[in-house]
């Protein structure tokens, strides 16, 4: 009896190649499972496809005819791939929005949390990811750096899975704009007393986002400067008065 080996990402996916490679329903075929896939540690890494070794029940003569049949030309073969492509169907918005939005519940059930929701959408090119029923802050963190580390997992996954780069936002209970109104604030009132005092002044250490806010909540007023001070990624943004600043310390920095 003569067997054939499919992969596939998994081993129904296996199992539909091969049906569909013999022409030939699922229950017509002897099934082994030589390799079960894996998806990896998140989809990242580690992941492997699977591998079946499937034979025949009963006899079919329409498969033997096509076993004795010659192998087509490569013209032909060519054709009935580029067919094959433009059969599949395009990863889109939808389909987008559905590996962020599961990549995010696999983890959250890791961890678990019970009660929460993702709900999806996407908006100007950007998949937005909000997450319902955090009351405690624990996905949130301190500062949003936890809330920070499952957006970097989930961007990874997204864009490991699409064939083009898409921009995964992960946000808690409306926290993005709360801290963003925050800083804004924050850096009006510090911006009034650098210009009250006339010497300049700092914020603590911000990550390039939160610094990119408090800049761009100055960069209108003519009284002031802003510039980063530090290393690595997390830097503090000085606020000089202008009347007090060269016009070498008054230049922009992020």
């Amino acid at each position: 009896m003569k067997t054939y080996e499919f992969e596939g990402k998994n081993d129904e996916d296996a199992i539909r190649n091969a049906c569909s490679e013999l022409n030939l329903s699922r229950e017509d075929l002897e099934i082994e499972v030589l390799e079960p896939g894996s998806a990896g540690i998140f989809g990242l890494v580690g992941g492997r496809k699977a591998k079946i070794r499937v034979s025949v029940k009963r006899e079919d003569p329409e498969l033997e005819r096509r076993e004795q049949e010659p192998a087509p030309v490569p013209v032909q073969a060519e054709k009935t791939e580029t067919q094959a492509v433009e059969k599949r169907p395009p990863q889109g918005e939808e389909n987008g929005i559905a590996v962020a939005k599961e990549a995010l519940e696999n983890i959250l059930a890791l961890i678990p949390m019970e009660g929460t929701t993702v709900v999806a959408q996407q908006v100007d090119g950007t998949i937005n990811l909000n997450i319902e029923g955090d009351k405690s802050g624990l996905l949130i963190g301190r500062k949003g750096r936890t809330l920070d580390a499952l957006q970097f997992i989930v961007n990874k996954i997204v864009n490991k899975s699409l064939e083009k780069r898409t921009r995964v936002l992960v946000d808690s209970e409306n926290y993005r704009q709360r801290r963003e109104d925050f800083l804004v604030q924050m850096a009006l009132r510090m911006g009034d007393k650098a210009k009250k005092i006339r010497k300049p002044v700092a914020t603590n250490l911000l990550n390039p986002h939160d610094r990119r806010i408090v800049h761009l909540a100055l960069k209108d007023d003519e009284e002031l400067g802003t510039k980063g001070r530090g290393e690595g990624a997390l830097k503090k943004v000085i606020i000089i008065p202008k009347r007090y600043s060269s016009p070498r310390s008054s230049k922009r920095e992020s």
